[in-house]
């Protein structure tokens, strides 16, 4: 009785082990297919991707233009530019830039609540040859200027 219910079960899981997908082998079908790469598609480059503000003061707000062309031979479609923190917002253009064309994104840093070095990022995300794009706004942020006077008292 004992050998009869070994084998059964031991035919049960062999049928359940080898009824199972290996699913590292199989293609996924839901997958994109990898082609090969449009010689036409749009290509994005900037005439500075690293923007140096200097020093400046606590509390200072920094904007800069970064400048940039289609390289491509498609219009290029700018879907994303994301700050790497609350403090850098960035406007792009929303609508297709054709090949040879120049436009630029707008980069705005609020330096409230920062102090020192600080290298702040854009990554701009479109469908160029290189897809994504990291811009930064690098700069040095020192303490506000302290008040040296003291208040006055008044005799009452």
């Amino acid at each position: 009785m004992k050998k009869s219910i070994f084998t059964i079960s031991f035919c049960i899981i062999m049928a359940v082990s080898f009824a199972q997908e290996n699913k590292l082998s199989a293609p996924a079908s839901n997958a994109p297919a990898i082609s090969a790469e449009n010689k036409n598609s749009p290509d994005i480059k900037f005439e500075i991707e690293t923007y140096d503000f200097g020093t400046i003061k606590q509390g200072d707000k920094v904007t800069h233009d970064f400048t940039f062309v289609n390289t491509g031979k498609e219009p290029l479609l700018i879907t994303q530019a994301n700050g790497s923190c609350g403090c850098t917002v960035s406007q792009w253009p929303k609508e297709p830039i054709s090949k040879g064309s120049k436009s630029s994104i707008h980069v705005e840093f609020n330096s409230t609540g920062k102090l020192g070095m600080q290298d702040k990022t854009v990554t701009i995300v479109s469908n160029s040859k290189s897809g994504q794009k990291v811009l930064h706004l690098k700069g040095n942020v020192e303490a506000p200027a302290t008040s040296t006077e003291t208040p006055s008292m008044e005799k009452k």
